[in-house]
């Protein structure tokens, strides 16, 4: 050894010859592992229902039996071994996103949306789908059989505790938004992980994804390409789309990763890839619609879209809580995309409340967009807190909140009330707290605005001069020839068994696996090798870089321009190109209707409302609260009160919540009319609420004052003449 290193020309060779074999071996694993991604791409799409769940399930309703026919399904998932199921527990159906990509997801592994909620001891159930869709499908027939989905999952648990929670992930959050605005009787909380809602949304210099109707001049070629597939839109463009705005880890890293670390990344590689390149197919409609009203049109943000029978989807209809869940790290659906739709909905936190909604959101750091459903520690933080707290953010008042969550340390306060490993806590915020991510000026509004009025035009000249011919000319053999040779697709088939020059590759790596020699880590080579790597990926950031930077330098110059802009029929620049909804007249009616309800019951009820009346002041002054508190009114009602379901403590806590809203004093001054005839319960009653709002700790200095002032209100001091010692006392003095 030591001869080695006193000859620096014999070391390098050793060092050299020690990085060939092992580079020869690892390039003949890889080249294998391509093969069985190949192979493995061939067998999965033979499959009539291919997917990736790594959960067994039955299936409950197949959407393609339905009377307007759908290629989606609701199944049940089986619980693996050792997970005990609750069926008293509101059940979780977890919707896949329909974009290009197989189903399978949200339960892609066990650290997942669905394994989480099973953990927390929900049923379950998934709706998924085939590749292929049925004849004459549109988002309308699809929301249709969600409906119908819903609605079997809710006679499946009559004893549940609320209505199914819903997790849509990317494009099935739209669709179940969309969904909830037009059927908000089937629906408990929503949580929308990583879907875009606002499309026009972002800031400059990222979000480069929102310029490319513009660059393509409308939504033309969507149409042609749906007439080239004979009806139907290959979802595999899409996914070309998606692996275009990150070329470096498209063209070099995911590959290079693998051949680098061949030895123990070729399991996790082909799991991700069975799903990646399990692409799926929509109908000619679905994607225009798609493109028309939301990409390009963004009009879902704004009520703008009217279903066939002229019911218009208006997101202020939902009832139920909205968890927005997005992450920073997402440049296919970044924060003001999946947040901005309350912006252009909303004027303040006062009209959340008005329409009765609760909305929270959470803002990941650094996860990228198919992290927020794929990694297991976003599962095992976000998802299991969001999983195990849904009847707690199912109680919030409405209103805007943050999800924040901590740690749990061991010298926290009642750290015997957390569920999990995160406390999860809800700061309200305001429109400002939404605005400060960033967002669009009215002139970036304007350009988005000209792109939607240059499209309905380029789209019109394609439907009346050039699809006639193209339509002519599509047969269903020249579709499937076009889709069998896209490049998505011929990645996976060329390096297959079906290609000879693959063959010798099996006793290869055969070989190999059994005198497997890797290089030593520093190995001067194996760092050059890293170094190489790592100038590639720069450079190809960089041309990305340059490359987005372009395009949007170009797109603002072009639709920027007052004249375009003027001939494509808007208005004045003074006008908003999008106008925000407004109040319905209706709406405003309801909502002064309401307020005089709640006024008049102000001085009615009893000592729960009173209970309840006291946590509304006293929190209202914390501005957050967190779970140890709810947990708290967990044990007390299934001591005190069993009876009461949680549907009756919503709607309970809701009404003193907005009394105390509407009018604080006369709220206050009311509560002893409520505890008429319970005088001798007050100090119980108060130990409950100081409980409450002192699980998370101690209170602030006006959260202080106002328990203080619940205090007098709960046990008032004694009043009348003072007592004599010597003299028995006959009667006790009354309060």
């Amino acid at each position: 050894m030591s001869t080695t290193h006193n000859n620096p020309e014999l070391w390098g060779r050793n060092q050299l010859f020690d990085y060939l074999v092992d580079a020869g071996q690892r390039t003949i694993l890889f080249w294998d592992t391509m093969r069985q991604r190949g192979n493995q791409f061939t067998e999965h799409m033979s499959h009539d229902k291919p997917h990736v769940l790594e959960y067994e399930f039955d299936l409950i309703l197949d959407g393609r039996s339905l009377s307007e026919p759908v290629n989606y399904g609701l199944v049940k998932i089986k619980p693996p071994k050792g997970v005990t199921i609750d069926e008293r527990k509101r059940p979780f159906v977890v919707v896949d996103p329909r974009a290009g990509h197989g189903p399978g997801i949200g339960g892609f592994k066990a650290d997942s949306e669905i394994g989480v909620a099973m953990a927390a001891g929900h049923p379950v159930y998934f709706v998924g789908f085939t590749p292929v869709p049925e004849q004459g499908q549109t988002i309308e027939r699809i929301m249709q059989a969600e409906a119908r989905f819903l609605e079997h999952v809710i006679q499946l648990h009559p004893q549940a505790e609320g209505k199914p929670v819903i997790i849509g992930n990317c494009q099935a959050g739209w669709a179940m938004m969309m969904l909830a605005a037009t059927r908000p009787d089937l629906c408990g909380p929503i949580i929308v992980a990583g879907s875009p809602l606002s499309y026009w949304a972002g800031v400059r210099g990222k979000n480069p994804m929102r310029y490319t109707g513009g660059m393509l001049g409308g939504s033309w070629l969507t149409a042609l390409t749906s007439d080239m597939g004979n009806g139907q839109f290959d979802g595999a463009w899409l996914v070309f789309n998606f692996e275009g705005m990150n070329p470096a880890n498209t063209l070099w890293s995911k590959q290079y990763n693998l051949y680098a670390k061949v030895d123990t990344e070729v399991d996790r590689y082909l799991g991700f890839e069975r799903w990646w390149g399990g692409h799926s197919i929509l109908t000619g409609d679905e994607i225009q619609d798609i493109v028309d009203k939301l990409f390009v049109g963004n009009k879902l943000s704004t009520g703008q879209i009217v279903t066939s029978d002229g019911l218009r989807i208006d997101l202020r209809n939902i009832r139920e809580p909205i968890i927005c869940f997005c992450s920073k790290g997402d440049n296919i659906t970044p924060p003001q995309q999946a947040l901005g739709w309350i912006l252009d909905l909303y004027d303040s936190v006062e009209d959340i409340r008005a329409s009765g909604q609760t909305i929270v959101y959470a803002v990941h750091e650094k996860t990228g967009h198919l992290g927020i459903f794929v990694s297991g520690s976003v599962a095992k933080k976000e998802h299991r807190e969001f999983a195990s707290n849904i009847d707690f953010i199912d109680c919030l008042p409405p209103g805007l909140y943050e999800a924040v969550m901590q740690k749990a340390s061991e010298d926290a306060p009642n750290v015997d009330l957390v569920t999990g490993d995160y406390i999860s806590r809800f700061e309200s915020r305001t429109l400002d707290d939404i605005r400060a991510l960033g967002g669009n000026s009215p002139d970036d509004e304007r350009a988005f605005a000209a792109v939607a009025r240059l499209s309905e035009i380029t789209h019109g000249l394609y439907r009346t001069t050039a699809q006639p011919l193209v339509r002519a000319l599509a047969t269903e053999q020249s579709a499937e020839w076009l889709r069998r040779t896209h490049p998505a697709r011929m990645i996976y088939e060329f390096f297959s068994d079906e290609n000879p020059l693959m063959r010798p590759l099996p006793p290869a790596a055969e070989w190999v696996a059994d005198h497997r020699q890797p290089v030593a880590a520093d190995n001067i080579f194996l760092q050059w090798q890293t170094i190489f790597s790592e100038c590639l990926v720069q450079s190809l950031n960089a041309f990305r870089d340059w490359r987005d930077m372009t395009q949007e330098q170009m797109f603002f110059a072009f639709y920027s321009q007052p004249w375009l802009q003027a001939l494509l029929g808007l208005r004045a620049s003074e006008e908003p190109p999008r106008k925000n909804p407004g109040a319905e007249p209706d709406h405003l009616a309801l909502v002064e209707l309401q307020k005089e309800a709640l006024v008049a019951k102000m001085d009615q009820g009893g000592s729960r409302e009173a209970v309840l009346r006291g946590l509304a002041y006293v929190r209202l002054a914390e501005g957050a609260v967190d779970e140890r508190g709810f947990a708290m009114i967990r044990r007390i009602r299934e001591q005190h009160e069993p009876d009461l379901t949680l549907a009756e403590f919503k709607e309970n806590f809701r009404e003193q919540f907005f009394m105390v809203l509407l009018d604080e004093r006369r709220a206050l001054a009311t509560i002893p009319h409520l505890l008429a005839g319970h005088q001798n319960e007050g100090p119980e009653l108060f130990a409950r609420i100081e409980s409450v709002v002192t699980a998370a700790g101690q209170l602030g200095d006006e959260g202080q004052r106002r328990l203080k002032e619940i205090e007098k209100l709960f046990i008032p001091k004694k009043t009348g003449a003072p007592k004599k010692k010597s003299a028995p006392q006959k009667k006790p003095l009354k309060a």
